[in-house]
């Protein structure tokens, strides 16, 4: 297998990371959040952990709030497998309130116990579980929130402090088991989940979701697709019927646009950070339920949709949303290689631009998967969590271009011949910023951070 820059790190320690920019972005993120020293230059070299299990710069601490296989305090049952996307959502007293999903699909190691009132299919393996912490990081409670869905990759959060899931499946009823039609986004709310139930919100798409964020002066929802094969995924944005309308308004339905940028059949064709796209264009699904055929197979007329492999993270920061193209491979059908691209789009000037793409080390060829889910981070720039083989990190990247290691996963699950570590998900930060909750995807796994974030 040839190295991706996930072994070339784990080899080197993470120090000194050298992960390749074509190009510099000082425009990068701006007005995202106040830049700090560290934001800039990062936390310094990671300390091996002890305990094997977090490695974190000097001054970082953690804290494990979670465990699959655990009883779930609620008692219903035991803590589900397989942890991704997460929000962090603020309570009373300092308290904070997170929502994490669950990517089971059928035969999981944990599935998302069925709950009355919670459960959409009871076939289904995933759902979310809803966390209260105190602000010194003890768990008050953990439960279901969510169940019965399948695949709970990404999501996002709402400006009325709800979670959106995304099932990234197109299963139908009748297949895999399935009684029920599964590849949409259901609302959670991280306070009551009873209050949400189990709903899918059927205009906002059947196909394999990835991530959303909410544009919070319009309510547009932007939606991510990680398809799996040729023609690979969209981006979307869903105009609500009710924008900002709060918990529920969600369900009064709506209009999914597809982005198009005209001449550009795949994003992975453009290379050079900068590079922008003005007035492009949104086209309206012909059918979002899918219901004879995949919305990224349908028909958009003779001037085509513009596709991308592996849409992953998405986040709102400032005036735009920000996506992740994890990585593009022509042997798969793309119509060039790269290692990851950041895209950000404009709502108000309607222009897209590549901000970065992450290319090959000046000796060393990194083919691997790289960005998947991202957030913003305290100090400015984002934070991204990395995906694929050998070692797992997450990483800052300022809003020049510079990486910097945040943590490195020490949790071997595989053999001492052939290692392997559980990628990280769903990066997120507390409200006052001082903490950020993040989670190992196998073992399943919640951690809390803390340190110098804004030092």
């Amino acid at each position: 297998m040839s190295a991706t820059r996930r072994q070339v790190l784990a080899r080197t320690g993470a120090l000194g990371v050298s992960i390749a920019f074509a190009g510099s972005i000082p425009e990068v993120f701006a007005g995202t959040a106040t830049a700090r020293s560290a934001g800039r230059h990062g936390y310094g070299p990671l300390i091996p952990d002890p305990a094997g299990l977090l490695d974190l710069p000097k001054g970082f601490r953690y804290r494990v709030l979670s465990r699959e296989g655990a009883p779930l305090p609620s008692g219903e049952g035991r803590i589900p497998s397989n942890h991704d996307g997460m929000a962090a959502f603020p309570g009373r007293h300092g308290r904070v309130h997170l929502v994490r999903n669950h990517e089971n699909r059928s035969k999981s190691r944990v599935p998302v116990p069925t709950v009355d009132g919670l459960t959409y299919d009871p076939a289904g393996e995933g759902g979310c579980t809803a966390l209260e912490v105190d602000r010194h990081h003890r768990m008050l409670s953990e439960r279901v929130a969510i169940a019965g869905t399948s695949t709970n990759c990404a999501g996002g959060p709402t400006p009325w402090h709800t979670w959106l899931t995304c099932e990234e499946t197109e299963l139908r009823a009748g297949e895999g088991g399935y009684t029920k039609d599964h590849g949409f986004i259901f609302e959670v709310d991280p306070y009551d989940p009873r209050r949400t139930g189990a709903v899918p919100l059927t205009a906002m798409g059947r196909f394999q979701h990835e991530a959303i964020a909410v544009d919070p002066e319009t309510g547009t929802v932007y939606e991510t697709e990680d398809a799996f094969d040729k023609p690979f995924g969209l981006f979307y944005r869903f105009r609500p019927a009710k924008p900002l309308g709060g918990r529920g308004s969600l369900r009064a339905g709506g209009r999914l646009q597809a982005l198009r940028i005209p001449d550009v059949k795949d994003l992975s064709a453009v290379q050079k950070p900068g590079t922008t796209f003005r007035h492009v264009e949104w086209v309206d699904v012909p059918d979002p339920l899918a219901r004879q055929t995949p919305v990224r197979f349908q028909d958009f007329g003779p001037r085509g949709i513009t596709h991308a492999q592996k849409l992953e993270g998405c986040y709102w920061g400032g005036s735009s949303v920000y996506f992740v193209s994890s990585f593009a491979r022509s042997k798969d059908g793309s119509a060039a290689d790269h290692q990851g691209q950041v895209w950000r789009y404009d709502p108000g000037a309607r222009r897209l631009t590549l901000v970065v793409v992450f290319g090959p080390d000046a000796d060393v060829q990194l083919p691997g998967e790289s960005p998947d889910n991202i957030c913003l981070a305290p100090g400015g720039g984002l934070m991204v969590c990395e995906d694929g083989d050998g070692a797992q990190h997450v990483f800052g990247l300022t809003r020049r271009g510079t990486v910097y290691p945040v943590a490195r996963g020490r949790q071997n699950i595989g053999t001492p011949e052939k290692p392997e570590w559980g990628e990280f998900a769903g990066a997120t930060f507390s409200p006052d910023h001082r903490t950020m909750y993040v989670n190992c995807y196998t073992p399943g796994t919640t951690f809390a951070v803390t340190g110098p974030w804004e030092d």
